[in-house]
């Protein structure tokens, strides 16, 4: 009876600590959908789309890289974000009116490359916005970055594409799920 009583007691305990465990995995599942960001960026027609909990909340035209190899194409993370970056490579200090890279960086983990390489960003021209100009980063008239940039969170995933396809089918592609449209005034 004292063998079947502990083997009793061990099955209750080993049940609750699986049950402990699934509860704690679906409060954090559930926690990660509440604040559900995600970008899209389509080559095809230099389009930007963010995605706040399951909504589309901007479209903005973006600049992409001047070939195809350019702007890299693939599922990144925004690991990076710097405001009034220097342009290290003309010596042009952040905040500077000719600073190519504008008033905004979101640096994308493109090759482990940090964020230091690529990234979503403004820029000094902006004429340049809806054209294939870039050396690969995808630019943004700086009001729309700016906005952008407060948005976004660091680990937002950013999906950069050349499709034919709208973002609400590249959602489904990418497994987002959309909700719906809550497009601001930009």
């Amino acid at each position: 009876m004292k063998n079947l009583f502990i083997k009793l007691i061990t099955i209750f305990t080993l049940l609750m600590i699986t049950l402990c465990v699934v509860s704690v995995g679906k409060t954090e599942a559930a926690s990660k959908t509440v604040n559900q960001d995600f970008i899209i960026i389509n080559k095809h027609y230099n389009k930007l789309a963010y995605f706040h909990n399951g909504y589309i909340e901007v479209i903005n035209p973006v600049a992409t890289g001047k070939t195809w190899e350019k702007t890299p194409v693939g599922i990144f993370k925004i690991v990076n974000k710097i405001k009034n970056r220097p342009y290290y490579t003309g010596h042009i200090p952040g905040g500077d009116p000719r600073n190519p890279l504008g008033k905004r960086w979101l640096g994308l983990d493109v090759d482990r490359t940090n964020g230091n390489t690529y990234a979503i960003h403004g820029n000094n021209n902006e004429s340049s916005i809806g054209k294939y100009v870039s050396h690969g980063c995808v630019r943004m008239h700086n009001k729309d970055v700016e906005k952008l940039y407060e948005k976004v969170q660091i680990g937002t995933p950013v999906a950069i594409t050349y499709s034919y396809k709208s973002f609400i089918d590249l959602t489904k592609i990418y497994g987002y799920t959309f909700k719906g449209y809550k497009l601001k005034n930009n």
